[in-house]
């Protein structure tokens, strides 16, 4: 099985190939953001790794997006929805709010937990299983306002 990273250095051999600039300029800026954190880390970034760097690229496209729009900046719009498309390309379908609500739940009753305190063992449970497939920070209010 070849991991994400592997995906991504064939994907831009295939761009360079076909000379697609666009689609190859946003995947060199995924494989930046790789080179830099295993720069400043110095670590291998594996494939866990890697959806959260995929995860926290979306979340700047969407927000670049929201704020371009506002700002009436439909060439940014579009520059940034097409990296985005690139980003999405890598991460896992992403779970509807029903069936975050039914893991969160399954969570909750697995780890018998009640009470706000008893949060941070349900994020940490939850991190690995969610993680690249939902907004963590959805996530995160979801669970809070369950445990109120």
């Amino acid at each position: 099985m070849s991991s994400l990273i592997d995906n991504i250095n064939i994907a831009v051999k295939e761009a360079m190939r076909a000379r697609d600039k666009n689609k190859l300029d946003a995947l060199r800026l995924i494989t930046a953001a790789i080179k830099q954190i295993e720069v400043d880390e110095r670590v291998v970034v594996n494939d866990e790794r890697m959806l959260v760097i995929l995860t926290k690229m979306a979340k700047q496209r969407n927000e670049s997006i929201h704020q371009f729009k506002l700002a009436g900046r439909t060439d940014l719009v579009d520059q940034e929805e097409f990296e985005l498309a690139i980003i999405n390309q890598y991460l896992p379908v992403q779970l509807t709010d029903d069936e975050i609500t039914h893991i969160v739940e399954e969570t909750l009753v697995t780890l018998d937990a009640k009470q706000v305190s008893d949060m941070g063992k349900v994020m940490a449970h939850l991190k690995p299983i969610l993680q690249g497939r939902a907004d963590m920070g959805k996530v995160s209010a979801m669970l809070k306002t369950k445990l109120m």
